[in-house]
């Protein structure tokens, strides 16, 4: 196991500042409960990545003062606070010298309570900040320590683009299932109207037997897409994984959504399990790929779907989200650090960038 270690010969004021960033995702591909290394029941997930939105986080010392004194803009990002009050102990310790507190400042792009990875991004982004601030290197592991301690459940954004089967309650990786996943294109749309989801309010996932048993078929034909690059059976793992989300969800639109993806020739879709974001998921290789995409962005908005984005789950080149209507008042998508959070989140209308 790496350890952790400051860097060599750094020599940075006690007053230093320092910056982090980490990116979002775009909820699960999977998710539900798994077999570990022991054959124990573990709770897990596979998170699909997405280029682009994210946190900054700039994080500044303050010698002498002490280290539960973290002040934070903006106000109420209590995950992050705690993220930082926890790095700079860790920090504070490996370099031999005081905890003091400090002052972090977070933006970002990720909208709050769509099941984007907001908070953990901005844990991350934290956690990286407070190192960089002590001139120390935490690694990956550390930092989803860390990160589990602040939220008690992360997302892997901090272990890299590889698709793991993560123990988002534990910290741990259960499976690293390859290089990359399938390649695909995915078409983003929010679902509830945009609205940000309480997942507190939502009842506790309860799994039995059968359950495990269904959850480990889907991790064993995962393994398979991404060891064949199959994106159709990518496509049916994430199908089969949303449906039985909708235990727990119980999303209305979910019946039009896969409507639409079969309508319009996907290979399947991906709702997020603690948000409301989806995507429709298609094969890059489909001669008709380009009208399939523009067929399927009308058909979700005449449904009441909102369609907000084209990414794939490959690092490529940006694609522009096809434009289902030519109404000038939707505007382009807004790319700001002020986030939709608070009680008028639901009345306004989600627009995410283009990835």
């Amino acid at each position: 196991m790496t350890a952790t270690t400051p860097r060599a010969r750094d020599a940075r004021p006690r007053e230093a500042a320092g910056t982090g960033h980490a990116a979002g995702h775009h909820g699960e591909i999977l998710q539900g409960v798994f077999r570990d290394g022991r054959g124990r029941p573990c709770q897990a997930l596979v998170t699909l990545p997405v280029n682009g939105p994210g946190s900054t986080a700039h994080f500044t010392r303050r010698p002498g003062t002490p280290p539960d004194e973290v002040d934070v803009t903006p106000a109420g990002r209590t995950k992050a606070r705690a993220a930082a009050v926890l790095a700079l102990r860790e920090c504070a310790s490996l370099s031999a010298a005081e905890p003091c507190g400090g002052v972090l400042a977070l933006t970002g792009d990720l909208p709050v309570g769509l099941g984007m990875g907001s908070s953990t991004s901005d844990v991350i982004a934290t956690v990286r900040a407070v190192a960089d601030a002590w001139g120390v290197r935490l690694p990956p592991r550390t930092v989803a320590r860390l990160a589990v301690r602040a939220e008690g459940a992360s997302d892997p954004l901090m272990l890299g683009p590889g698709p793991l089967l993560f123990a988002h309650r534990e910290g741990r990786t259960l499976e690293a299932l390859g290089p990359a996943l399938p390649p695909a294109v995915v078409l983003g749309c929010v679902l509830g109207g945009g609205a940000p989801v309480d997942t507190l309010a939502l009842p506790a996932p309860a799994y039995d037997a059968r359950d495990l048993d269904a959850y480990e078929h889907l991790r064993r034909m995962l393994r398979r897409a991404v060891a064949d690059g199959d994106p159709a059976l990518l496509g049916r793992v994430g199908t089969a994984s949303a449906r039985l989300g909708q235990r727990r969800l119980a999303h209305a639109e979910f019946p039009v959504l896969t409507r639409v993806a079969d309508r319009c020739g996907a290979v399947g879709v991906q709702v997020a399990h603690s948000g409301n974001v989806a995507g429709v998921l298609f094969d890059p290789r489909d001669p008709g790929l380009d009208a399939r995409l523009h067929r399927c962005a009308r058909a979700l908005e005449r449904e009441g779907v909102t369609p907000t984005r084209v990414f794939t789950t490959r690092p490529g080149p940006t694609i522009h989200p096809p434009t289902p209507s030519e109404d000038p008042s939707r505007g382009r998508a807004h790319l700001g650090s002020h986030r939709p959070a608070g009680p008028d989140t639901s009345r306004r209308r989600t627009r995410l960038p283009a990835v």
